[in-house]
């Protein structure tokens, strides 16, 4: 070292060294360790290589503009599980009440994993695999683990988008396909379809035209064509929308995430002027508060949380990864998780809108039936004239004429009353009657629209609608899997974005033949929830108990420019943890208490019928659930037992325009003074703290690079203590 230089000037003048190491270094010119002498690690120094990592820093994708951004988000987090999980959640738990739980949930569990997981993937600038091997290695399965997840929710999603496609050109025709039963001749005769009489119009379209479903999960009964190109055209639009990058996707976010939004306010526009749509909202908000106390109301409340923000899958870091460094974080986690929230209750009130009028419709159909058959019991003399009250009109009956009329036949025939074959014809009977999912989309929401005037219109606008909702979350969760595979392994984005939805496409042909509806069902009741459970409390055990909440909050603060309030503090050291373990332990025993099964459509019957899953498909569901969640122990064992090389006993310093990072948080005064002046290697003491996790070889702390705007991940050196002789 140069005679003059400011360390051998302290070191052979009188005066007491004082200052801390931080001090020291700060003073210091910024030195290349990987050109010079003291690179000790036995590395040579690679110009190309070293010229690549500053590109591939400096080139990183960014949003074009922050509403961009947020569009992405929201395109995300608010899909088809805000349009038909949601108000079916809501109808069941207990109406408006079940807005409180939600709620309250959405803001101890919710807002502070949304923040969590957007502040690490804007701090480092990485997909999920490179944030938590930084963050702590020995959890860097976490990564793995969400990758996976996202690759199995993707294969059955897209089927649903392909659906919706189905649906979609189909809709262009009038009258809308599933609005009769179709005719089948058997010679001269004309004679509506069995099956379709037996169960409805639009029931026995979605089962035999749509999905040509099979009797069980064990018939496989081949490939349904029409299904597999709707398939292929949905991949192909997920593929063309992530192949160009954030670029691209940004721009298709404009209008995926606003063009549902228009169409809800329309429907609920068209709703409200629906006759008997306020009998729908008004069942849907009365509060039954004896719900409240419901445990099992709590734990659907926190699984639709979890769910609706995407947590766990990757996405959410993705996208924040490609955001500037000072980018307020927390303003966009408050603000996507509120509009989720208001999205889920405005797709809520044009739900039970509809369904309002969908049940009066069918109300007044139930009143037509059975007053057809009282009169029929009159002419006949099974009933006798006395028992009608002399102001009903047969020609023109309402449903309050007919419930009169119902209640005095009933008191007047007990003893034969269930001969008659008279339904009571309820409007609240219609409305309990809770659909969700398919159910809901395909099936009610479908026949509604049936009623409507101008019907193919709004089944154009209500299935491109589900189209835009399904592909916003795919993007999210294709960012998932790609992000963190081509920020890890370098490998060229447009042959891995291709590759991976070909691969997915063969994989997804399960979920197109006769029985692919119940591999469906099953990849979406068990593929995802236990794993991303798992998934997120060890994201969250990571931040805050292993790397530290005081020490995030303040990388925090140095990033957003001011401290985030006390309350993440707590949420993510305490209750968060706690509330997502007893989730966990929920849903566990929920999947004992439950045996696994789904509802099979038998043809014969033209009904729903529960069974279980045979063994070889236990064997898949249990096979999805270790498969999900083995990158978790596999790579804590791997670097626990430094099976692969962990580098912990490096110094993680990097050098990036004219300012060096360090790692010396934990040293004391005196330690300081000897990391300086120490004579004898082996005295040196670790300027790295006792738990500090791996950041293998030739890597720093992301987490504490505040020079590095562009999120590199930097450099790093060994630093050997300096012999008196050379200074």
């Amino acid at each position: 070292m140069p005679k003059n230089s400011k360390v051998t000037q302290r070191e052979h003048s009188n005066e007491h060294v004082t200052e801390s190491v931080a001090d020291l270094l700060a003073h210091e010119e910024p030195v290349d360790y990987k050109r010079s002498v003291l690179n000790v690690t036995g590395e040579a120094w690679d110009k190309q290589k070293d010229g690549e990592e500053e590109l591939d820093a400096e080139n990183r994708p960014a949003w074009n503009s922050k509403l961009q951004y947020i569009l992405a988000q929201i395109g995300y987090s608010v899909g088809l599980g805000n349009v038909w999980r949601f108000p079916y959640l809501c109808q069941k738990n207990g109406g408006g009440a079940y807005l409180v739980p939600y709620l309250v949930l959405l803001i101890i569990i919710g807002l502070p994993l949304f923040f969590l997981e957007l502040a690490v993937g804007q701090r480092i600038r990485r997909g999920s695999i490179g944030v938590w091997n930084y963050i702590c290695p020995r959890l860097g399965g976490i990564g793995y683990a969400s990758c996976l997840v996202c690759f199995f929710v993707g294969l059955y999603y897209n089927v649903i988008i392909g659906w919706s496609i189905f649906y979609f050109f189909k809709s262009f025709q009038y009258p809308l396909p599933w609005s009769e039963c179709p005719i089948a001749r058997n010679g001269s005769l004309a004679v509506v379809e069995a099956e379709c009489e037996r169960s409805s119009a639009t029931t026995y379209f979605w089962y035999r035209e749509a999905l040509d479903i099979s009797n069980s999960i064990s018939e496989s009964g081949g490939l349904n064509w029409k299904m597999t190109l709707c398939l292929l055209v949905a991949w192909s639009l997920v593929g063309l929308a992530m192949i160009k990058g954030i670029q691209s996707s940004g721009k298709v976010m404009y209008f995926s995430s606003l063009f549902p939004y228009v169409v809800l306010v329309c429907f609920l526009v068209r709703g409200l002027l629906l006759r008997g749509a306020v009998d729908g909202i008004m069942h849907m908000f009365t509060p039954k508060l004896d719900k409240m106390l419901d445990p099992q109301v709590w734990r659907e409340a926190a699984t639709q949380v979890f769910f609706a923000l995407g947590l766990g899958f990757g996405g959410v870091i993705a996208f924040s990864s490609y955001n500037k460094q000072d980018n307020n974080c927390h303003f966009d986690a408050t603000l996507v998780s509120f509009i989720n929230f208001f999205t889920s209750v405005l797709a809520t009130l044009v739900v039970f809108a509809v369904l309002g009028f969908k049940a009066n419709i069918m109300n007044e159909k139930c009143v037509v039936e059975n007053a057809e058959k009282i009169l029929g019991y009159l002419n006949t003399n099974v009933l006798s004239h006395d028992l009608i009250p002399p102001h009903v009109n047969f020609s023109h009956l309402t449903a309050k004429d007919y419930n009169e009329m119902y209640r005095v036949i009933m008191t007047v025939k007990e003893g034969h009353f269930k001969e008659l074959g008279l339904d009571a014809c309820l409007l609240e009977d219609e409305l309990d009657k809770s659909v969700q999912g398919t159910g809901l989309a395909f099936i009610a929401f479908t026949e509604a629209m049936t009623h409507f005037p101008a019907s193919p219109f709004w089944s154009v606008m209500f299935f491109l609608m589900l189209i835009n909702l399904g592909l916003g979350s795919m993007i999210g969760t294709m960012s998932g899997i790609t992000t963190p595979i081509i920020d890890t392994f370098k490998v060229r984005k447009e042959v891995f974005t291709v590759g991976c939805c070909i691969f997915a496409f063969v994989v997804g042909l399960i979920f197109v033949q006769r029985s692919g509806n119940y591999f469906v069902t099953m990849f979406d009741d068990y593929s995802a929830t236990l794993p991303l459970t798992v998934v997120v409390i060890l994201e969250n055990i990571a931040v805050a108990w292993i790397y530290g909440t005081k020490k995030f909050m303040q990388e925090l603060t140095e990033m957003l420019g001011f401290r985030p309030y006390q309350f993440y503090y707590y949420t993510w050291k305490y209750v968060s943890p706690i509330c997502m373990a007893v989730l966990m332990t929920a849903s566990i025993i929920q999947l004992g208490v439950s045996p696994p099964g789904y509802s099979a459509w038998i043809r014969e019957e033209a009904a729903e019928k529960f069974l279980f899953y045979p063994t070889w498909a236990m064997a898949i569901l249990i096979s999805l659930i270790i498969l999900a969640s083995l990158p978790l122990p596999l790579v804590f064992v791997l670097r626990q037992f430094h099976l692969v090389s962990d580098g912990s006993n490096t110094l993680s310093v990097t050098y990036k325009k004219g300012r060096m990072m360090k790692d010396i948080s934990n040293l004391e005064d005196n330690d300081e003074t000897r990391f300086i002046l120490s004579k004898v290697p082996s005295e040196t003491p670790s300027p790295m703290p006792t738990h500090r996790s791996y950041l293998g070889p030739g890597s720093n702390s992301p987490m504490e690079m505040s020079s590095a705007p562009n999120g590199r991940y930097g450099s790093g050196y060994l630093m050997a203590s300096t012999p008196e002789s050379e200074l």
